[in-house]
Protein backbone atom coordinates (compact mmCIF):
# COMPACT_ATOMS: atom_id res chain seq x y z
CA UNK A 1 0.00 0.00 0.00
CA UNK A 2 2.71 2.37 1.05
CA UNK A 3 4.46 1.58 -2.75
CA UNK A 4 1.55 2.47 -4.33
CA UNK A 5 1.05 5.45 -2.21
CA UNK A 6 4.60 7.07 -2.92
CA UNK A 7 3.99 6.08 -7.21
CA UNK A 8 0.78 7.97 -6.77
CA UNK A 9 2.73 11.12 -5.10
CA UNK A 10 5.75 10.96 -7.41
CA UNK A 11 3.46 10.95 -10.33
CA UNK A 12 1.47 13.98 -9.05
CA UNK A 13 4.72 15.83 -8.24
CA UNK A 14 6.19 15.06 -11.89
CA UNK A 15 2.53 16.20 -13.20
CA UNK A 16 2.93 19.12 -11.45
CA UNK A 17 6.31 20.05 -11.65
CA UNK A 18 5.85 19.76 -15.68
CA UNK A 19 2.56 22.22 -15.98
CA UNK A 20 4.13 25.13 -13.74
CA UNK A 21 7.64 24.70 -15.96
CA UNK A 22 4.86 25.25 -18.99
CA UNK A 23 3.19 27.95 -17.52
CA UNK A 24 6.57 29.99 -16.18
CA UNK A 25 7.63 29.70 -19.49
CA UNK A 26 4.35 30.71 -21.70
CA UNK A 27 4.28 33.32 -18.84
CA UNK A 28 7.87 34.45 -19.30
CA UNK A 29 7.15 34.58 -22.83
CA UNK A 30 4.37 37.17 -22.91
CA UNK A 31 6.47 39.18 -20.58
CA UNK A 32 9.05 39.83 -23.77
CA UNK A 33 8.27 42.61 -25.59
CA UNK A 34 10.06 44.01 -28.69
CA UNK A 35 10.05 48.28 -29.18
CA UNK A 36 10.74 49.38 -32.55
CA UNK A 37 11.06 53.36 -32.56
CA UNK A 38 12.58 56.46 -33.63
CA UNK A 39 14.00 59.17 -32.11
CA UNK A 40 13.57 62.65 -33.39
CA UNK A 41 13.76 66.03 -32.73
CA UNK A 42 10.86 67.96 -30.91
CA UNK A 43 10.88 71.58 -32.44
CA UNK A 44 11.55 70.09 -36.46
CA UNK A 45 11.05 66.56 -36.21
CA UNK A 46 14.03 65.29 -37.19
CA UNK A 47 15.46 61.82 -36.96
CA UNK A 48 18.71 62.05 -34.79
CA UNK A 49 21.23 59.96 -34.87
CA UNK A 50 23.77 57.87 -32.56
CA UNK A 51 21.05 58.16 -29.70
CA UNK A 52 22.09 55.46 -26.62
CA UNK A 53 18.95 53.45 -26.16
CA UNK A 54 19.25 51.65 -22.80
CA UNK A 55 17.36 49.56 -20.47
CA UNK A 56 18.38 51.28 -17.04
CA UNK A 57 19.77 48.87 -13.96
CA UNK A 58 20.80 45.92 -16.96
CA UNK A 59 23.35 47.23 -18.65
CA UNK A 60 21.45 46.18 -22.29
CA UNK A 61 21.29 48.43 -25.36
CA UNK A 62 21.30 50.14 -28.95
CA UNK A 63 22.38 52.92 -30.88
CA UNK A 64 19.64 54.60 -33.02
CA UNK A 65 20.35 54.70 -36.80
CA UNK A 66 21.37 57.65 -39.18
CA UNK A 67 17.89 58.22 -39.74
CA UNK A 68 16.73 57.82 -35.91
CA UNK A 69 15.60 54.43 -36.08
CA UNK A 70 16.15 52.01 -33.71
CA UNK A 71 15.34 47.97 -32.59
CA UNK A 72 15.52 46.76 -28.76
CA UNK A 73 14.18 43.94 -26.95
CA UNK A 74 13.27 44.15 -23.02
CA UNK A 75 10.90 42.88 -20.74
CA UNK A 76 7.26 44.44 -19.85
CA UNK A 77 7.76 46.82 -16.97
CA UNK A 78 11.77 47.90 -17.97
CA UNK A 79 12.67 51.16 -18.26
CA UNK A 80 14.39 52.64 -21.60
CA UNK A 81 16.66 55.40 -21.02
CA UNK A 82 17.70 57.60 -24.29
CA UNK A 83 20.78 59.81 -23.85
CA UNK A 84 22.75 61.52 -26.68
CA UNK A 85 25.58 64.38 -26.79
CA UNK A 86 23.39 67.90 -27.08
CA UNK A 87 19.95 66.39 -25.67
CA UNK A 88 18.62 65.93 -22.55
CA UNK A 89 18.44 62.62 -21.23
CA UNK A 90 14.79 61.18 -21.60
CA UNK A 91 13.09 57.89 -19.74
CA UNK A 92 10.26 56.02 -20.98
CA UNK A 93 8.52 53.18 -18.77
CA UNK A 94 7.39 50.50 -20.96
CA UNK A 95 3.78 49.45 -19.33
CA UNK A 96 3.32 46.13 -18.06
CA UNK A 97 -0.28 46.22 -19.18
CA UNK A 98 1.00 45.89 -23.24
CA UNK A 99 -0.51 43.15 -24.74
CA UNK A 100 1.43 41.13 -27.17
CA UNK A 101 4.88 41.65 -28.01
CA UNK A 102 5.23 44.45 -30.11
CA UNK A 103 5.16 48.25 -29.11
CA UNK A 104 6.16 51.06 -31.82
CA UNK A 105 7.49 54.33 -29.91
CA UNK A 106 8.53 57.83 -30.90
CA UNK A 107 10.79 59.00 -28.81
CA UNK A 108 11.19 63.52 -28.83
CA UNK A 109 14.55 64.36 -27.97
CA UNK A 110 14.98 68.13 -26.72
CA UNK A 111 18.15 70.25 -27.38
CA UNK A 112 20.27 71.06 -24.18
CA UNK A 113 22.66 74.10 -23.86
CA UNK A 114 25.99 73.52 -22.16
CA UNK A 115 27.52 76.51 -20.54
CA UNK A 116 31.16 76.64 -20.51
CA UNK A 117 33.38 78.33 -17.80
CA UNK A 118 34.42 81.93 -18.57
CA UNK A 119 37.81 82.00 -19.70
CA UNK A 120 40.09 84.95 -19.63
CA UNK A 121 43.16 85.88 -22.67
CA UNK A 122 45.72 88.03 -21.63
CA UNK A 123 48.34 89.44 -23.82
CA UNK A 124 51.94 88.59 -22.60
CA UNK A 125 53.46 92.29 -20.41
CA UNK A 126 55.90 93.36 -23.32
CA UNK A 127 57.42 92.50 -26.43
CA UNK A 128 60.78 91.51 -25.19
CA UNK A 129 58.75 88.64 -23.28
CA UNK A 130 56.80 88.27 -26.87
CA UNK A 131 60.15 87.27 -28.70
CA UNK A 132 61.14 84.77 -26.13
CA UNK A 133 58.00 82.88 -25.61
CA UNK A 134 57.96 82.77 -30.07
CA UNK A 135 61.49 81.59 -30.02
CA UNK A 136 61.33 78.87 -27.02
CA UNK A 137 57.70 77.94 -26.40
CA UNK A 138 57.24 74.37 -27.22
CA UNK A 139 53.42 73.90 -27.97
CA UNK A 140 52.37 70.57 -27.96
CA UNK A 141 51.00 69.17 -31.39
CA UNK A 142 47.13 68.23 -31.82
CA UNK A 143 46.03 65.26 -33.32
CA UNK A 144 46.29 66.79 -36.69
CA UNK A 145 49.47 67.93 -36.70
CA UNK A 146 50.29 64.20 -35.03
CA UNK A 147 48.70 62.51 -37.90
CA UNK A 148 50.49 65.31 -40.63
CA UNK A 149 53.84 64.28 -39.36
CA UNK A 150 52.99 60.04 -39.43
CA UNK A 151 52.58 60.20 -42.90
CA UNK A 152 55.19 62.88 -43.90
CA UNK A 153 56.77 61.10 -47.08
CA UNK A 154 60.28 61.27 -45.52
CA UNK A 155 59.41 59.59 -42.36
CA UNK A 156 57.12 56.47 -44.08
CA UNK A 157 60.85 56.22 -46.56
CA UNK A 158 63.00 56.10 -43.41
CA UNK A 159 60.57 53.65 -41.19
CA UNK A 160 60.62 51.52 -44.25
CA UNK A 161 64.06 51.00 -44.58
CA UNK A 162 64.07 49.68 -41.10
CA UNK A 163 60.90 47.78 -40.89
CA UNK A 164 61.33 44.23 -41.54
CA UNK A 165 59.77 42.30 -44.50
CA UNK A 166 55.94 41.27 -43.88
CA UNK A 167 54.97 37.90 -45.00
CA UNK A 168 53.54 38.91 -48.45
CA UNK A 169 56.83 40.62 -49.07
CA UNK A 170 58.86 38.08 -48.10
CA UNK A 171 56.85 35.48 -50.25
CA UNK A 172 57.44 37.83 -53.37
CA UNK A 173 61.52 37.91 -52.55
CA UNK A 174 61.61 34.11 -52.10
CA UNK A 175 59.30 33.58 -55.55
CA UNK A 176 61.88 36.33 -57.50
CA UNK A 177 64.69 34.20 -56.20
CA UNK A 178 63.67 30.78 -57.00
CA UNK A 179 62.62 32.18 -60.66
CA UNK A 180 65.99 33.32 -60.98
CA UNK A 181 67.94 30.11 -59.81
CA UNK A 182 65.78 28.23 -62.69
CA UNK A 183 66.71 30.24 -65.24
CA UNK A 184 70.17 28.61 -64.88
CA UNK A 185 69.13 24.72 -63.77
CA UNK A 186 71.85 22.52 -65.25
CA UNK A 187 74.30 25.32 -66.18
CA UNK A 188 76.97 27.44 -64.26
CA UNK A 189 75.75 31.08 -64.06
CA UNK A 190 77.66 33.41 -65.97
CA UNK A 191 80.73 35.46 -64.03
CA UNK A 192 80.63 39.32 -65.18
CA UNK A 193 84.28 39.11 -63.78
CA UNK A 194 84.99 39.26 -67.59
CA UNK A 195 82.33 41.20 -68.94
CA UNK A 196 83.29 44.76 -71.02
CA UNK A 197 80.35 46.12 -70.40
CA UNK A 198 80.24 45.71 -66.72
CA UNK A 199 83.57 47.01 -66.05
CA UNK A 200 82.80 49.96 -68.17
CA UNK A 201 79.67 50.81 -65.90
CA UNK A 202 82.13 50.12 -63.22
CA UNK A 203 84.52 52.79 -63.93
CA UNK A 204 81.60 55.11 -64.57
CA UNK A 205 80.09 54.70 -61.23
CA UNK A 206 83.69 55.38 -59.73
CA UNK A 207 84.38 58.30 -61.23
CA UNK A 208 80.91 59.66 -60.30
CA UNK A 209 81.90 59.17 -56.94
CA UNK A 210 78.84 56.20 -56.37
CA UNK A 211 81.37 53.95 -53.79
CA UNK A 212 82.02 57.02 -51.15
CA UNK A 213 80.88 56.77 -47.82
CA UNK A 214 77.59 58.75 -47.14
CA UNK A 215 76.28 59.92 -44.35
CA UNK A 216 72.42 58.64 -43.63
CA UNK A 217 70.08 61.74 -44.28
CA UNK A 218 67.32 59.78 -42.09
CA UNK A 219 70.24 59.62 -38.66
CA UNK A 220 69.50 61.74 -35.92
CA UNK A 221 72.69 63.06 -34.33
CA UNK A 222 72.65 63.82 -30.29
Amino acid sequence: MSRKLLLSFLLFTAFFLGVWSSFAQSSSFDNIIQINGVTMTADSLRGVSDVTVLVKNKNRGVESERSGVFSIVCYKGDTLQFSCLGYRTKEFVISKDLKGQYFSLIQLMVQDTFYLPETIIRPLPNKEQFDYAFQHWRIPNDQYEMARKNTDALVLRALAQTLPRDGHEAQQAFLRQQANDAVYYGQQKPMNILNPLAWAEFFEAWKRGDFRKQSNPYSSSY
